[in-house]
């Protein structure tokens, strides 16, 4: 036996079956009705349900009447190949009609319509699977695998993208109106307003840092108005204790925004007595729990360098302590229950470490807070760090409290630095939580509790990308992802004016997903999928309540398009020493097959990598890295800014490396992307100028605003910007890479697309011959599916000899607006032909003997 590779020829070697050699009622031409029962969903029930042309009630088997006044209905043939009606037509003895034409009368009710287009579907279905029997019984050996796919391809319906969009249109403006309007006016000095409190040992050997406090306390608290832009109130509080032998051992300022008054309080403190190693350290933290606290952001820096009582809260020996035991000093107190309650009250705390003696109570304060997903770093120099830390200090923006310890030494010098420093980074914190708060409303938080239990745990097994059989959930849906990859001079520009000019494309998709999720947010799960025709990873991101609109869907995906066209004349300007780019996001309605009900998830590519945080939307800049990346990240927020004069600003950037996902989008204008809770307008501008520090990408952008132009209001903005001549997208629209257009792939029998190293193997690698389902004599043709799924389009089943042009009898309908916008998938039909037919496909069949 002798095989070969299949080409768009192998039609020449198959036949068609002959009649005599199948089932007799197909050899006659006939079908018994009975033989179409099970293909409607219910019998007609009344004469107004039957069909309206004698061919379909031919080729269901039921009478037809076409129900002339007073007489009675009439029985139409049984014959399956030859009940025509005049616009009928059969190309051949053994070909098959066209697909089903229906002709409405004036009186057919939309209920009627219904019923009879999905009879229509369920007899072209059937025909369908009658063909590719006949075709088998003719050469049993013929690829099995093949027919199987083409059978479980369903015909689909037409689709017609305009009414699909319309009602993506209907669905973000009713959400719209729905959604509730937030202000954020006054949000950024609500925030950075501060209750600063210093709890500060006064013992003896304490003097030069009370020195320190009275020299530097007017400066610190005008230094962090000026961090804020000059619109915090700063209110400040001094607490200063001693040992139990001492009197007073604890000396009380409550908050004044007085400087004058805490300069006066310093003065009365001095640097005496002292009893045993350890202090006062409890009494001191009882006595700030006990301070009239307000502003949302609340932080302690602790100067001391002795510890509290107890053997719990230090290493230095029984014999060091008057009170070892814990809780047996005066007070009864201890270390733990203080902690847990400054964390209850959302407390921010920064200990000042002058020697180690302090080591274990920093520990134990890192130990509580990090219990409570606080944001916690300890110094290399603890004898406790190895305890915590593998390598190297870690810190994040985890969106909660702050603990921090920091080497103030020797010397006071450094003091006004780190008190301005934890203000700043606790601002953030405080930011974070706060907003993550604001943007879940009450039902939600209710929701996501109760039902904490019923949510699937995470896997942590690694994927398994290249095992079908381990994505365990197919789910088949409708969506839309942005049109990225046309743009020209003007399109960002567009964009930026309005929400109709980041233009959508119509996807059908088919996703095998895994089923247990690999993470999970407050609000999202995450999972791993693949797609039908694409060896790409991707990730599904789906909705842990119930009810979840596709319209924010849909905005998240907007505002990620124009993160995207913002990257590109971000790249081409800087060549390619920097470059920024989003991945594209998707996002689908439909149905799996183990769920009822339809479901709403948004589709993105996998990103394999460390996952870093640049910034966030509420201040925060990653200072722990000096990463090319990093710069540009900074640098891009900035040229956003400018690029937008001064509408735009896009943050909270995050990622691997240049490849970025999920960011913010701040407006100037309170009617864009009002679905986005993160969207704080211009008090996230605020946020952002507050810590911004422009750097070597700034410069070379030329960017010429800044923080006192843009709180004075006369910023001034970079007229001209080059265009984008050398940057282009992948045409995969669930890729969409940035590339130069130099390194991208591209064919002149596909002109106007281009595809990423990563996409362009796979048009051939998926190519496959089909059999053309036209009612003309058998033939194949080879079709690559990779190109139909990255397109958004299910796989043709005629050739493009027999296709409409217009789609009509395909999967896709192109309505007026459509068809304008559509190129260049518009000569796909006719390009895809002479492309994988000069390609040999991926198939093989064994040759007949």
């Amino acid at each position: 036996m002798v095989s070969r590779v299949q080409d768009s020829r192998l039609s020449a070697t198959v036949h068609r079956p002959r009649p005599s050699s199948l089932d007799p009622h197909l050899a006659a031409g006939t079908v018994p009705r009975s033989f179409f029962s099970s293909s409607f969903t219910s019998a007609p029930s009344t004469l107004s349900d039957l069909p309206t042309t004698p061919a379909l009630a031919a080729k269901a088997g039921i009478p037809f009447s076409r129900k002339e006044e007073g007489s009675a209905p009439k029985m139409a043939p049984t014959s399956f190949h030859h009940a025509v009606s005049e616009d009928e037509t059969l190309t051949s003895e053994t070909s098959t009609p066209y697909p089903f034409k229906h002709v409405e009368s004036s009186t057919t009710t939309a209920r009627t319509r219904e019923r009879l287009r999905s009879a229509e579907e369920e007899l072209e279905k059937l025909r369908y699977n009658l063909e590719m029997q006949m075709a088998m019984a003719a050469n049993p050996r013929y690829h099995t695998e093949r027919f199987q796919y083409e059978s479980s391809s369903a015909a689909m319906p037409p689709i017609d993208i305009d009414e699909r969009i319309r009602e993506l249109k209907l669905g973000e403006l009713k959400a719209k109106r729905e959604a509730p309007r937030r202000s954020n006016v006054g949000l950024f000095k609500a925030i950075c307003s501060t209750d600063l409190l210093f709890l500060i040992d006064t013992t003896g050997s304490m003097g030069s840092y009370i020195g320190a406090a009275k020299e530097q306390v007017r400066s610190i608290v005008n230094d962090i108005k000026a961090a804020f832009l000059n619109e915090a109130d700063v209110r400040m509080s001094v607490i200063g204790y001693k040992d139990h032998g001492d009197s007073p051992n604890i000396q009380f300022l409550d908050f004044t925004s007085s400087t004058d008054q805490v300069l006066s309080f310093l003065n009365v403190l001095h640097a005496t007595g002292g009893n045993d190693a350890p202090e006062d350290v409890l009494g001191g933290i009882q006595q700030a729990l006990h301070a009239t606290w307000k502003y949302k952001t609340k932080c302690i820096v602790h100067i001391a360098d002795a510890p509290p009582h107890g053997r719990t809260s230090h290493d230095l020996g029984d014999f060091a302590d008057n009170y070892p035991n814990p809780g047996s000093e005066p007070h009864g107190l201890t270390l733990a229950p203080l902690i847990g309650l400054m964390i209850q009250r959302q407390i921010n705390y920064t200990l000042l470490r002058i020697n180690n003696t302090t080591d274990l109570m920093a520990y134990t304060f890192l130990k509580a807070y990090a219990a409570a997903s606080a944001d916690c770093t300890l110094l290399q120099t603890n004898k406790y760090y190895s305890n915590v830390y593998s390598s190297s200090p870690k810190s994040s923006a985890k969106g909660g409290l702050l603990m921090h310890e920091a080497e103030l030494g020797t010397t006071f010098g450094a003091l006004r630095h780190l008190v301005v420093r934890t203000v700043t980074s606790s601002v953030t914190g405080t930011a974070a939580r706060y907003l993550s708060r604001a943007s879940k409303p009450d039902s939600e938080l209710a929701i996501i509790e109760e039902d904490e239990d019923l949510v699937p745990q995470v896997e942590n097994a690694s994927p398994q990308w290249d095992t079908p059989d381990w994505f365990d959930e197919t789910l088949l849906l409708n969506g839309f992802s942005p049109d990225v990859t046309i743009h020209g001079a003007h399109t960002l520009d567009n964009m930026m004016a309005h929400d109709d000019h980041i233009t959508m494309s119509v996807l059908d998709l088919t996703i095998h997903k895994r089923r247990q999720p690999f993470a999970q947010g407050g609000l999202r799960l995450a999972s791993y999928a693949r797609t039908a025709a694409s060896t790409n990873r991707y990730v599904v991101k789906s909705s842990k309540r119930d009810g979840s609109q596709l319209a924010e869907l849909v905005e998240g995906m907007r505002c990620q398009a124009l993160c995207k066209l913002f990257a590109l004349e971000f790249n081409a300007l800087l060549g390619n020493e920097h470059s920024i780019d989003f991945i594209v996001t998707a996002c689908f309605k439909g149905k799996s097959e183990e769920a009822s009900g339809d479901t709403c998830i948004s589709l993105e590519p996998f990103i394999e990598g460390n996952y870093v945080k640049y910034n966030n939307n509420a201040g925060y800049v990653n200072g722990d890295i000096t990463e090319k990346s990093n710069k540009a990240a900074q640098g891009f927020s900035h040229f956003t800014f400018e690029r937008s004069q001064g509408r735009f600003l896009v943050c909270d950037l995050q990622g691997v490396r240049e490849l970025l996902t999920d960011p913010v989008v701040h407006t100037s204008d309170p009617n864009r992307f009002v679905l986005s809770p993160t969207n704080l307008g211009e008090e996230g501008f605020k946020f952002f100028f507050a810590s911004h520090e422009c750097n070597d990408v700034c410069h070379k952008l030329g960017l010429k605003s800044t923080a006192s132009t843009f709180m004075s209001g006369t910023c001034v903005f970079k007229e001209s910007w080059p265009g984008l001549a050398d940057t282009v997208c992948c045409s995969n629209k669930l890729c969409g890479k940035i590339l130069h257009r130099a390194s991208g792939k591209a064919s002149k029998i596909l002109p106007g697309y281009i595809w990423c190293d990563v996409c362009w193997p796979q048009l051939e690698l998926s190519i496959v011959s089909l059999r053309c389902t036209a009612p003309a004599p058998y033939h194949e043709f080879a079709v690559s599916k990779f190109f139909y799924e990255s397109q958004g389009r299910a796989t043709p089943r005629r050739c493009f000899k027999h296709r409409d042009e217009s789609g009509a009898k395909g999967p896709l309908v192109l309505g007026a607006k459509a068809r304008k916008n559509s190129a260049p998938v518009a000569g796909v039909t006719v390009a895809d032909e002479r492309l994988w037919g000069t390609l040999k496909p991926a198939t093989v069949t064994p040759e007949d003997d």
